[in-house]
Order: structure tokens, then C-alpha cells, then sequence
């Protein structure tokens, strides 16, 4: 099992990172999401998922992942 980091832009409470971490754990692969709201960094946890996939995810919860 991999873990992946990723910043997420325009969270700005907690609910936020709930509604991330709902939409990215639906992700075929994902096994685990942690979510911080204050810092914008997410952890995936999981096999054979896409950058992609996870940036449709955060997307389709309203946020924006940021490139690095």
C-alpha cells in the first residue's frame, strides 16, 4: 500500500475536508483519506488509484487540487 500527498486549495473548515475525504474515498482504490483543512494537505492511502481520479474527486466536492 502507497501513500500520496496532495494540497488542496479553498478548504476552510472542517466540513470542507469531510466533503473531501467522502468524494476521494469513493475512488476505486482509495483505502484511506486524511484530510486537513487548516494546512490544505491531504494523504491518500491505497493501490492502483490516478492523480486524476483523485483530482476528479476533489473537484466534484468543489475544492481544487494544486500542483506542485
Amino acid at each position: 500500500m502507497s501513500q500520496k500527498y496532495y494540497h488542496v486549495n479553498g478548504m476552510t473548515c472542517e466540513h470542507c475536508a469531510k466533503a473531501v475525504a467522502e468524494e476521494v474515498n469513493d475512488v476505486l482504490g482509495t483505502q484511506g483519506v486524511e484530510v486537513d483543512f487548516a494546512t490544505g494537505q491531504m494523504i491518500v492511502t491505497g493501490e492502483g488509484f490516478t492523480d486524476a481520479a483523485i483530482k476528479n474527486a476533489v473537484e466534484e466536492a468543489g475544492y481544487h487540487v494544486v500542483e506542485n
